[in-house]
């Protein structure tokens, strides 16, 4: 975790075709320069190998920043509001064209990318594009994130480790922001989009998904059980030749209520995802992330509930709690717990430990399962540790887990969404565009298509021979 979004792709536009501003002439020009650096930017960052495309995250975000406020200058004095205090008169010639690549929208033709979506408003570019904004926050709270799950090097100290998640934390806080900003902004238009991706209840959905992330990192910066879990697996970490992990106690009960408020965000945002309105359905891919991070979420809380109960001497009690979070992430206490030997269920859990773990060295879709191998790790070793004293020295009984689950207290809130304030220009720069443009808007005439530029050759195809694949001999087999 975070989910690991794919950031979308658009087609070349011109301002100045369907825009014009008599008070600062050069505004579309400038509008269409931004946006095609963006553009450029997004078609790079797709063409990157995945081990390489975190790094290119900066650009991506820079390219943003710099185009947003021009777009939102352009909507403003469409509708005569004051930027920075002055205003901006802008006139539509005609009805603008534009084209995204959805990526949240499930494929009609599995395997194959989304055919691009004309839209014909700038309302939903601007959605668009905020949305790319979001993606980037959170992609970058990953980025963040991965040392913490990389047995490549060394396990982080606790002060390095605090401040990845602190940094991840205001990345996924900035994301919600920005899609609840977004689905608060969609109220003035028409509801019935033309996709899922800019959607209201997407927006709502999103954001209830960036908060639960953003409740289990509070919640992971002072549980000591996973990075114990991590180092004793990290072969690169030799601390365990001088010392054993730190368990401090911890605030066992408060972490179980984070944990279940983060189940309840996640319940909501999968609720609000699965909501059909005729455009298409949600990518499975994040429909299955969704309802795994709320289970995982309350697997965690079972886990805080056991070890407060161990904590009070209701050794018995503890077990049961652990043995309903494997229940709540779909495993049984015999595949994590203190079955030993080479039977096929463990050989399947290493085999899956072991895929992971390669995700995280290279970079690509790792933590698509929002933690649950993580935490079935963390479970199975405290199950594993509390049987083995129960049989030897406690002989408590082990309750049934049905019970135990419908006494779960409530969810407890700990971030507040702040309101996203999105870019604007600055005087000096309003004030430049009140000089005429210094040269042509030629931004639309360039290629509106990616898709058959990804290599220079069609694949198996001679050299010299690319001529004969073109794109109106190639589609018309399809």
């Amino acid at each position: 975790m975070p989910f690991s979004f794919t950031l979308p792709t658009t087609s070349a536009f011109s301002f100045s075709k369907y825009f014009t501003s008599d008070s600062h002439p050069s505004l579309p020009l400038s509008a269409s320069t931004y946006r095609g650096v963006l553009r450029d930017t997004l078609k790079k960052h797709k063409r990157l190998p995945p081990h390489e495309q975190s790094s290119n995250l900066g650009s991506v975000l820079l390219s943003l920043n710099n185009y947003i406020p021009y777009l939102l200058a352009v909507d403003a004095g469409l509708t005569t509001q004051p930027v920075a205090g002055e205003e901006i008169d802008v006139v539509l010639k005609s009805t603008p064209t534009l084209e995204w690549r959805p990526t949240l929208s499930g494929n009609v033709i599995p395997g194959r990318e989304s055919a691009r979506l004309k839209i014909n408003s700038l309302e939903y570019e601007i959605y668009f594009v905020l949305s790319t904004l979001a993606y980037t926050q959170t992609l970058l709270s990953r980025a963040a994130l991965r040392p913490l799950y990389s047995s490549a090097t060394a396990s982080c100290t606790t002060e390095q480790r605090t401040l990845v998640i602190t940094t991840a934390t205001k990345h996924l806080l900035l994301a919600a922001s920005i899609h609840d900003y977004i689905s608060t902004r969609s109220d003035q238009i028409s509801p019935d989009p033309p996709c899922v991706d800019i959607a209201k209840y997407t927006f709502r959905a999103l954001s209830s998904l960036a908060m639960a992330e953003a409740t289990l990192l509070a919640v992971l910066k002072d549980d000591p059980y996973p990075a114990a879990v991590a180092q004793a697996r990290n072969k690169n970490d030799k601390d365990w030749m001088i010392k054993s992990p730190d368990i401090p106690k911890v605030r066992a009960h408060l972490f179980a209520r984070l944990c279940l408020a983060a189940a309840e965000h996640a319940a909501n945002a999968h609720s609000l995802l699965n909501t059909s309105t005729g455009k298409g359905k949600v990518d499975s891919d994040l429909l299955k992330y969704v309802e795994d991070l709320r289970s995982t979420s309350r697997a965690k809380a079972c886990r805080f509930l056991g070890i407060d109960a161990d904590l009070g001497g209701q050794t018995g009690t503890g077990i049961a709690w652990l043995q309903a979070g494997m229940h709540e992430i779909g495993i049984s206490p015999e595949t994590e717990g203190g079955k030993s030997g080479l039977g096929f269920g463990r050989f399947k859990k290493d085999l899956t430990e072991k895929r992971e773990d390669k995700k995280v060295e290279k970079g690509a879709s790792w933590g698509s399962d929002a933690g649950k191998l993580e935490e079935a790790r963390a479970l199975g070793m405290l199950e594993k540790k509390w049987t083995k004293m129960n049989d030897t020295i406690n002989t408590q009984l082990v309750p049934p887990i049905g019970p135990l689950i419908s006494t779960m207290p409530s969810g407890r809130e700990i971030h507040s969404l702040k309101p996203f304030e999105p870019p604007v220009l600055d005087q000096s720069t309003i004030e430049n565009m009140r000089a005429p443009p210094d040269r042509a808007d030629d931004y639309g005439s360039e290629s509106g298509s990616d898709e058959y530029s990804e290599s220079p050759n069609p694949v198996g195809a001679f050299p010299g021979t690319k001529a004969d694949y073109s794109r109106s001999s190639s589609s018309s087999y399809f």
